[in-house]
């Protein structure tokens, strides 16, 4: 069977780097963004990642893409890029509001078939905004695991501090997806590379 993932924030950054990588698995792609260009180099060369150009804020959008791709088995929702004097509403709309959007659109589904995987990827605790935004979008992926726990739908939220390479938070979402009942990647559990890179940029407390 062929697996399909919904990877949103897919431009740049960790986003483009999800999609890359579940490519080169042989997973079917739809990576979404604003940013058509962005999203242009995302699939370059690679014939399993279709491109959709979407404002994740605006849940038609969002429903019309997924009348387009049928069952997605996995969502991958990343942040988008880091704007410095956001203010706090125009953090939240994009980085909760919009993850927010897109799980309530993928989830039904999911329940329906039984399986499936959500993944929110908070951005970086760079500003209080973001702060803010990446402690909501972790609660609520946290209360969408008790909700809906035994029904065969894996929820992870990863929390990363700003600097933390892309590729250590995929590897330890990855290993985590492995562990059932660990729906927060960091910080807590085994000091994982992951763990160990925000201790590193954290610095002596």
């Amino acid at each position: 069977m062929r697996r399909t993932a919904l990877v949103t924030g897919a431009a740049h950054g960790v986003g483009a780097l999800a999609a890359q990588r579940l490519a080169a698995a042989a997973w079917d792609v739809v990576a979404v963004d604003r940013d058509e260009d962005g999203l242009a180099a995302t699939a370059f060369r690679s014939p399993n990642t279709h491109v959709r150009t979407c404002d994740v804020t605006d849940p038609q959008a969002i429903a019309d893409i997924l009348g387009m791709t049928g069952a997605v088995h996995r969502l991958v929702v990343a942040p988008g890029p880091d704007t410095p004097g956001a203010s706090a509403d125009e953090a939240i709309r994009g980085g909760f509001l919009g993850a927010v959007n897109v799980v309530r659109a993928v989830l039904p589904g999911m329940l329906e078939r039984g399986a499936g995987e959500v993944i929110v990827i908070a951005p970086p605790a760079s500003s209080p905004a973001s702060s803010a935004t990446a402690a909501a979008a972790c609660a609520y992926i946290d209360a969408l695991a008790d909700e809906q726990r035994g029904r065969g739908v894996a929820f992870r939220c990863a929390s990363p501090a700003a600097g933390v390479p892309g590729r250590l938070v995929l590897d330890e979402i990855d290993r985590s997806l492995a562990r059932p009942g660990h729906v927060r990647v960091a910080p807590g559990g085994a000091p994982g590379p992951l763990r160990r890179a925000l201790a590193r940029a954290a610095g002596p407390r």
